[in-house]
């Protein structure tokens, strides 16, 4: 990467603070903001809240000649000095990686909840099409080619723009002609997808969520950071059955012409696709689309699908893989096949007992999708008792304790609140907090720290006549503990070993 290429573009976007570089004439043999990563002729840059000097000393050890930061540190070796660093890595990485984005098409989910489940629909479709060319960005894994080790688990929603941009190049180099990604609102807060414009950008839906002392000021900052996906998008999708829709079209309208945002919703007669449902189960669902649009590519979408993920909410998440597939130049048999042949890990994966009901493991985790998953369950089975174990997660999201219990006393019986991710907080008062605005003459509670002792409570007392809905984890084979992801065996790992042990299930 050359100095003067990427001084001209901060310079561009207006970043340049200035340099003291002797002459910008020079090549950059690496880039990296891990001083453990920098290498010879390397350029480090200096990010994070809690960043330290020592880690640039450390940087310049490792052999960096040359930094990137808001400030001049004074060390031996010449300073980039930008307004915004995070801006700048965006931009930094792009150029050292030779913009792989202009090489893929990129599709983006933002929303509340179904982005995950929404990801992986879309992937299945446009594998169906387009045979070991689609690379995947999601919660549970990223897939950046067709090799087993080209496929590994995500740490971050949407990974540090460094990564991100290194991982679209590995993508593209592995044959990688399209790309389907979520992106939090922390992408946009965080500027780890700064300066990136996407092909397709869909919006699910908002509910608060992510609003804490380390996340989102208040739910206007939320829903701010998720309507730039609209704004940096060529063609928008979004869901006009959400809330705060004529906010988010507004947005799309900004740098999109109408023409390239389409809506989709159920019964909706100004929607570009209506939905509607035909049958909605615990293991499927099917539905049909009339198009109310003259775009003779569109009017084929007017068909009948099967969905081989369950609950009628997943519906309308397979309608946005339907739209966004269109613009990619999947055919339809693309997606009836793709969505009738997609598992997704940890999104609703059901055990059936003899003895104990059913088992049911989702990633809900903030009062949308538990909400969702618990309404669809009491709708299913009026007369069941349905029994949660959740926890919520630490140092973030402290909404979502208030959520949950919400939830709860619209559509459980009975609960047990345990450990889900406590990062630097104690699991027990997270779990009072929740069961504190519980209605305890409506749901029955019990607090049990460790989650695998809540599990084996909760399918040991259940009887047939229960649902078991274990929340929050999915099949995530770790627990966030003061700053260590602690090994945990996963929540259907646990369920599996609990149902095995029980003698009456022999």
């Amino acid at each position: 990467m050359r100095a003067n290429q990427l001084i001209a573009l901060l310079q561009e976007h207006d970043l340049l603070l200035g340099t003291t570089l002797p002459s910008a004439d020079v090549d950059f043999a690496s880039l990296a903001y891990d001083s453990r990563k920098a290498s010879a002729n390397g350029l480090f840059v200096c990010k994070g809240f809690n960043f330290s000097v020592d880690y640039l000393q450390s940087a310049i050890t490792n052999g960096a000649t040359c930094y990137l930061a808001e400030k001049d540190y004074h060390v031996d070796v010449p300073v980039i000095l930008v307004s915004d660093v995070r801006k700048a890595l965006s931009l930094a990485a792009q150029l050292y990686f030779g913009f792989p984005q202009n090489d893929l098409f990129l599709i983006g989910y933002t929303g509340t909840k179904g982005k995950t489940t929404s990801t992986y629909l879309t992937t299945n479709i446009l594998n169906h099409a387009f045979p070991q060319r689609v690379a995947m960005f999601s919660t549970i894994n990223h897939i950046i080619g067709p090799k087993p080790e080209d496929q590994f688990k995500a740490h971050l929603t949407t990974a540090e723009s460094f990564d991100l941009f290194h991982e679209m190049r590995q993508a593209v180099d592995n044959g990688s002609k399209v790309l389907v990604m979520e992106v939090a609102s922390q992408a946009y807060l965080l500027d780890r997808v700064y300066g990136l414009t996407f092909d397709v950008g869909i919006f699910l839906n908002i509910s608060p969520d992510h609003i804490g002392v380390n996340e989102h000021p208040n739910f206007a900052n939320y829903l701010f950071c998720k309507m730039q996906l609209m704004i940096n998008s060529r063609n928008c999708i979004i869901d006009a059955d959400m809330d705060h829709f004529d906010e988010v079209y507004a947005a799309a309208k900004v740098s999109t012409d109408p023409d390239h945002i389409f809506t989709y919703g159920f019964d909706q007669d100004d929607a570009t696709l209506a939905i509607t449902s035909s049958t909605a189960t615990l293991t499927d669902s099917t539905f049909t689309l009339t198009a109310h649009t003259t775009d003779a590519r569109l009017q084929e979408l007017a068909t009948t699908y099967h969905v081989s993920v369950p609950g009628d909410f997943n519906q309308s998440n397979a309608t946005a893989a339907i739209l966004a597939s269109r613009l990619a130049d999947a055919a339809v048999a693309d997606m009836q096949f793709g969505l009738a042949n997609t598992t997704i890990p940890g999104r609703m994966e059901s055990i059936t007992t003899k003895h104990h009901g059913t088992v049911y493991i989702d990633y809900a985790h903030d009062w949308g999708s538990m909400n969702a998953l618990l309404s669809f369950l009491h709708t299913q089975f009026p007369d069941h008792q349905i029994t949660a174990v959740l926890g919520s997660t630490g140092d973030k999201g402290e909404d979502r304790r208030e959520g949950f219990a919400k939830a709860l006393n619209d559509y459980a019986d009975t609960a047990f609140l345990t450990t889900d991710d406590p990062g630097h907080e104690d699991p027990i008062a997270i779990a009072k907090e929740i069961d504190s605005r519980i209605d305890h003459d409506k749901v029955q509670t019990t607090i049990i720290p460790q989650r695998e002792d809540a599990i084996r409570h909760a399918i040991t007392s259940a009887t047939n006549h229960d649902l078991v809905v274990l929340a929050g984890k999915g099949e995530d084979a770790y627990q966030k503990i003061n700053g260590v992801d602690t090994p945990y065996a996963s929540d259907p790992v646990v369920a599996e070993d609990v149902i095995a042990g029980l003698a009456d299930e022999q």
